[in-house]
């Protein structure tokens, strides 16, 4: 698909099929993933790949939203703070913005392989934490559904270049 038509048909599904996800399809949306680009390639991230079929009470204590374990799948990316970049002058850390790309490159190779995602921000990091067995070395921080759509995109509101663009200074 051509990346412009690609970026306009990503949205927030919140509504799933419960058709599971072939394996080339989920193996590509990965690889898109890996692939991201991360500050001073580090990678500081793994994603976890998470069955929801069976799970939906135990999964709903990460994330209460119904449409969150609709989806075959979740996927859950963490960071890991001890392995990400940090700029030497202010000392600050680009763990978020690494994933933060990675998720986005996942989430749109999963637009164009016809599956639906939304990111999901708000969760219960605690439950997240148990549920997963993550370290105390390892943060959750962005999980998806992944599935093919159950709905429709709505409009997208976005505000104009001119609110949101600047040339040369403030």
């Amino acid at each position: 698909m051509e990346y412009s038509e690609l970026i306009r048909r990503r949205y927030s599904c919140r509504a799933y099929l419960p058709k599971p996800i072939e394996d080339e399809k989920l193996i590509k949306v990965l690889e898109a993933a890996r692939l991201a680009p991360t500050a001073s390639n580090r990678q500081p991230f793994q994603l976890i790949v998470i069955h929801t079929q069976g799970r939906q009470a135990e999964l709903a204590k990460i994330y209460h939203r119904e449409w969150f374990v609709q989806a075959p799948l979740l996927i859950c990316a963490v960071g890991m703070p001890a392995e990400g970049w940090v700029r030497s002058d202010d000392h600050r850390r680009y763990l978020d913005v690494d994933v933060a790309i990675v998720m986005d490159h996942l989430i749109l190779e999963a637009t164009n392989q016809g599956l639906g995602t939304c990111w999901v921000a708000a969760f219960n990091a605690k439950a997240a934490r148990q549920l997963l067995g993550l370290p105390d070395d390892v943060e959750p921080l962005i999980f998806t559904p992944l599935g093919y759509p159950a709905d429709q995109p709505g409009p997208k509101e976005r505000k104009p270049l001119t609110a949101l663009v600047r040339y040369e200074h403030w």
